[in-house]
């Protein structure tokens, strides 16, 4: 194996990355993503909601990055920062990507009471007010917030549009475009109740530092709009399918929710 990056194939995806270089994908106590079973999330009306100020002149690109499509945004400064929930302070908004599957039936990284779901949004967001730049905070285990969101099949989402029609020059690995004013905030459910726990990103390098708000509340995604991811590619005639990670054992961690 030595030599081989890491990526989703059946010889340098989730099942190696142990063996690439990254012992914590199986050493660790905190991986993600997890299966979810609402009956044994603990309530705690302490959660408060979610609150999220993003600026849609924040954003600056789109790109393959030869594992997901990703829109990045500028972080900087506080233009799109999410706080509340179980935050303390506030946290920037860095990028977006997105999971999905090889058809309709799987492609998202949380399970929830045993459902999984076509795809899944990550909104990643970092603890400016505490550390002092992105790679600093990946080090700590309160350094970033990941917002979750469920994609279902169903009608088409007008939201996601803007970047299903941004792929068709994306095809290749490192391609890269220009994304100006898109409204993160437009690809959110109406309702923000949400599951939390102490996880991981869901990629190497696996850092341990990540406080998960998975979204009670899918959003729809167009069978055909979900196609056009599947037409990225890992690299030459490599289809960008199933880029997501399988659950990892929960290991006693308390997994709280802001709704009955």
């Amino acid at each position: 194996m030595a030599g081989c990056s890491w990526g989703y194939g059946p010889k340098n995806g989730p099942d190696h990355w142990h063996e690439l270089g990254f012992p914590i994908a199986k050493e660790g106590t905190r991986q993600s993503p997890i299966e979810i079973k609402n009956a044994e999330a603990k309530f705690d009306q302490n959660l408060k909601p979610l609150n999220l100020s993003y600026d849609p002149t924040s954003s600056k690109s789109i790109c393959n990055t030869g594992t997901t499509v990703q829109v990045d945004f500028d972080d900087c400064t506080d233009r799109s920062v999410l706080t509340g929930g179980p935050l303390c302070g506030k946290y920037r908004l860095r990028q977006l990507h997105f999971h999905w599957g090889a058809c309709d039936t799987h492609g998202s990284e949380h399970v929830i009471d045993g459902k999984t779901f076509a795809g899944e949004l990550h909104l990643v967001h970092w603890n400016a007010e505490k550390y002092c730049e992105f790679n600093e905070a990946l080090k700590a285990p309160d350094g970033l917030a990941v917002i979750a969101v469920l994609l279902k099949v169903c009608e088409a989402n007008q939201a996601l549009q803007k970047i299903v029609c941004s792929l068709e020059c994306l095809k290749s690995k490192g391609a890269k475009t220009d994304f100006k004013d898109f409204s993160a905030c437009s690809l959110l459910p109406s309702c923000l109740q949400y599951w939390t726990y102490p996880g991981s990103l869901t990629t190497p390098p696996l850092c341990e530092c990540v406080i998960w708000l998975v979204l009670k509340e899918p959003i729809s995604v167009g069978a055909d709009q979900l196609a056009n991811f599947r037409k990225l590619e890992f690299g030459p005639c490599e289809p960008m399918q199933n880029n997501y990670r399988p659950p990892q054992a929960s290991k006693c961690r308390e997994i709280r929710k802001n709704f009955e």
